[in-house]
């Protein structure tokens, strides 16, 4: 599965059948000194806004599991984040998104991209649906391998 075609609908096949607004694929990207990751592919978008975002590791949804290896859960933007931070988190405010979880992507025993799910309604993704998302990942999706957490 090392194709766009590929990827995207693999993406559009978890979204549909999870039944989440959107899912998106960021992606690490070698910069000059460090990884920026990148959004690269969406299923569910409302708009194209996610091509101009970038990250640093730690920074934003994608940047956090990133950088920790661990999948994030936020059932709730409006509880975990200000309204006046949202410029923190560019893919939930580009994307008019409540409700985020977001799971690790492995390769070579080193987090290479994030897998996340949301929704833009009064819905919440949960803890189970975090595990849903795991589990995909631990059957593989393209390249990426589960590799098991670490206890903390």
């Amino acid at each position: 599965m090392k194709n766009k075609s590929a990827f995207q609908l693999e993406l559009d096949r978890i979204r549909s059948n999870l039944d989440f607004d959107f899912m998106g694929l960021a992606l690490a990207e070698s910069a000059e000194y460090n990884y920026v990751i990148k959004w690269k592919y969406v299923s569910g978008n409302k708009n194209d806004r996610y091509k101009r975002i970038v990250l640093q590791s730690g920074k934003g949804i994608a940047g956090m599991v990133f950088k920790t290896g661990k999948p994030i859960l936020i059932p709730s933007m409006d509880q975990y984040a200000e309204s006046d931070c949202l410029f923190n988190y560019p893919i939930v405010q580009s994307e008019s998104l409540k409700s985020v979880g977001a799971v690790p992507l492995w390769k070579d025993e080193r987090v290479e991209g994030v897998l996340m799910g949301a929704y833009r309604d009064e819905r919440q993704v949960t803890e189970e649906m975090l595990q849903h998302l795991e589990e995909l990942t631990q059957k593989g999706i393209g390249d990426f391998i589960w590799k098991e957490r670490m206890a903390p």
